[in-house]
């Protein structure tokens, strides 16, 4: 059966990091104007240098590959993160979020994310086993729990103490 262009090894190892790392560095040469203002193909070919130079070294090119699903995944994540985030704190004239309520909500939507990650990724059920299934679990659950409770106790005295003083 014939591969696809996109996942083919030349494609992947080669023509990709090489294209990313010229345009890269060719937009942070003509951004930063470090050779001047005017000197686009001086710049382009430094890229292109700089690109061979990737291709040419293996672990080099390995890095870069390597790190690009993380890279595309993180910024989806980010993007998720943001696009809900807009819901939640949107500016309006008739804004009926206080920002204590803005903060809660971005706190579960938060967390809502970091779970549904975790289930994508089947680190969930290992994390559910750890700590349901194992007495270590429990002993950190039980640690966790007293946390919060202490945070929220000192949160408590410390916004009460300002209503007194005022």
């Amino acid at each position: 059966m014939v591969e696809p262009i996109l996942s083919s090894w030349l494609f992947v190892d080669y023509i990709l990091p090489f294209v990313l790392v010229f345009t890269l560095i060719f937009a942070i040469l003509q951004k930063s104007k470090l050779l001047g203002d005017e000197k686009k193909q001086i710049n382009a070919i430094i890229g292109m240098v700089v690109g061979l130079i990737l291709i040419s070294f293996p672990f080099a090119r390995d890095v870069v590959v390597k790190l690009m699903p993380f890279l595309a995944v993180s910024a989806v994540i980010l993007l998720v993160f943001m696009l809900l985030y807009g819901f939640i704190s949107g500016k309006k004239d008739g804004d009926v979020l206080n920002k204590g309520l803005k903060i809660a909500l971005g706190i579960i939507m938060g967390l809502g994310l970091i779970t549904v990650l975790l289930i994508i990724t089947g680190a969930w059920d290992y994390i559910w086993n750890y700590m349901f299934n194992q007495d270590k679990g429990n002993q950190i659950l039980i640690n966790v729990f007293l946390i919060i409770i202490l945070t929220g106790a000192v949160a408590a005295v410390v916004s009460g103490k300002d209503k007194d003083d005022k």
